[in-house]
Formats: structure tokens, sequence, C-alpha cells
């Protein structure tokens, strides 16, 4: 009955906190193209970052309440799950054609992410000092994000910012902003506390549980938008999505609970987990660069790698 409960309480806060992260991006999307940012940077920025705002929420509760393992294991697993189960499901439902600039920008940083986070963490610690580190890389990202913006073509950006002029008014979407803010913490407390007692309760570590359980559960908003834009054609905004949000996990959101709680990083999560990461990441890279295209059947691949990793963790 216990377990049952937690379960419950577990479903609940992943629900609160999708709601909550809709709300949150909404919001700041409509406040900030209300004051004339272009609709181009806030897509680039809030949109693709947006669907990793349950890691945000999860993680950051998770360090207050000293639950470091499950943030780290959130992470790095999310970040394996958006490539292995989310452009997996994509390709299933539609081969995607990337553009060559993601193979010679956006998939290297990915991959010097992942390496650069398996070398911060060699001496077993993620701490405030690597965090200062990862915020400055963090922030050379969104320069080089801008400096993108402002090379794309006028139509383009015209084409985005008329998207932006039905607006509710700056006091409604920063209300709304607001609103989604305090939702995503509801949720996040949910999750965090429901987690951390089913770990306890059948003797899973809380690395196992944030690798597996919850990266899944965070990585929902992720899969959502993967499957509906694979099945409108839209691959860019799969693929980018997905790199956008390994980025901003990695640099932003792990460096946030490092400087509140630095984290221990276990043995096995440096021999395996991160390695692991990484692999993913340049096997996403070989994939795309055999013809510009993730086909069903490579799709199904990613998909197999993905459940290999879930039962190995498992056993």
């Amino acid at each position: 009955m216990a377990a049952l409960l937690q379960l419950a309480l577990f479903t609940a806060g992943l629900a609160v906190l999708y709601v909550g992260a809709e709300m949150l991006v909404k919001g700041a999307v409509r406040l900030a193209t209300s004051f004339g940012v272009s609709r181009l940077i806030v897509g680039l920025s809030l949109v693709a970052f947006g669907t990793s705002a349950p890691e945000l929420a999860l993680d950051v509760t998770a360090a207050f309440r000293g639950a470091v393992d499950l943030a780290f294991g959130d992470l790095v697993g999310s970040n394996i799950a958006n490539v292995g189960l989310v452009v997996g499901v994509a390709a299933l439902v539609r081969p995607m054609r990337v553009q060559m600039r993601m193979l010679r920008s956006e998939i290297p940083i990915v991959i010097a992410i992942s390496l650069g986070l398996w070398v911060l963490s060699a001496d077993g610690n993620i701490g405030r000092g690597d965090a200062i580190l990862m915020l400055g890389g963090f922030a050379a990202f969104v320069a080089y994000l801008y400096r993108t913006a402002r090379r794309e073509r006028a139509g383009v950006r015209d084409a985005l910012e008329h998207l932006a002029e039905n607006k509710n008014g700056r006091l409604r979407s920063g209300l709304l902003a607001i609103g989604g803010l305090a939702t995503l913490v509801v949720g996040a407390q949910l999750m965090v506390i429901a987690a951390v007692a089913i770990a306890r309760d059948f003797g899973v570590s809380e690395l196992v549980i944030g690798l597996t359980i919850v990266a899944i559960g965070t990585s929902l908003p992720e899969l959502a938008t993967a499957v509906v834009a694979a099945y409108r054609g839209d691959a860019d905004l799969v693929v980018g999505n997905v790199l956008g949000s390994n980025v901003f996990n990695i640099l932003m959101v792990m460096a946030l609970v490092a400087l509140i709680h630095p984290l221990p990083v276990q043995h096995a999560s440096f021999c395996f987990d991160i390695p692991v990461m990484a692999a993913f990441a340049v096997g996403l890279g070989v994939i795309m660069f055999r013809g510009l295209v993730i086909s069903r059947w490579e799709g199904g691949l990613l998909l197999v790698c993905y459940a290999a990793f879930i039962v190995w963790q498992a056993l």
C-alpha cells in the first residue's frame, strides 16, 4: 500500500511539473516578446530549453533536500534518454533529414560538453569551482546562439516575430510565468519525496532511480514535443530541442545544483554512465553524418541501445 501511495505521489508530482513547465515557458515567451525581444532569440533560448524546466525544478529541489545522487542521475540519465528514447521514437514516427550545420556546430558542442563533464568528474566530485566553469561555458553557448540568431535572414525573423503579435499583456504574462515557477516547485517537491521513498522501500540507490525512472519522467516533455514535430516533418525542432536540452542540463542545471551542494560522482558513474552519455552523443553524430538523415532503422537502433542501458541499470 505504501509503495502504491508513493507511486501515486510521484505521478501526481510529474503531472504538476509538466503543467508548471508549460505555464512558465508560455508566460516567459509572451513577456519577452512584449518587450520587443526577437522571437528567434526567445525560441532559441526559452523554447529550446523550456522542456528542461522539469529537470531544473526537480534537481535544484533535490539538491536543497540533500538528494544529490538523485539529481546527478537524473541529469545524466535525461541526456541519455533525450538521444536514445526521444530521437529514437521520433525517427520511428518519421525519418528526419537534418542540416549540415548541426554536424559542424551543435553536435560537436554536445560531445565536448559530455567529455568535459567526464574530465571534471575524474576527481570524484563536481564542486563549486567546476560549477562556475560550467556556467561560463553556458554563457558562451548563449552568446553563440545570439550571434547565430543575428545572422538569420530578416525574412525568418519577421515571420517569427509576427507570431508574437497575439499577446495577452505583460501583467498576465508575468503572472503566468510566476505561477508556472511556483507550480514547478510544488511538483518537484512531490517527485523528489516520492522517488527517494521508492528507492528506500525497494533497496534501490537514488542514483539508479535518477538514471531511469526520474530521467524518463523528466524527458517526457522532450518526447511529446519530438513526436508532434516529427509527425509534422520538423526535424530541426526535434534534433535542436534535444541538443539544446542536453547543453542546458549539464552547463546550467548541473552547475546550479553543484553550487547549492557539491555533487559526489560515484565510481560507477565515472566508469559507465558518463561514458555512455558521451557515446550516445557521438553515435547521434555518426548517424547524422550518414546522409544527413535519421532513418527508422537507426531510430530503432537508438531505442534498442537505450533499452539495453535501462536493463543494465535494473540488473
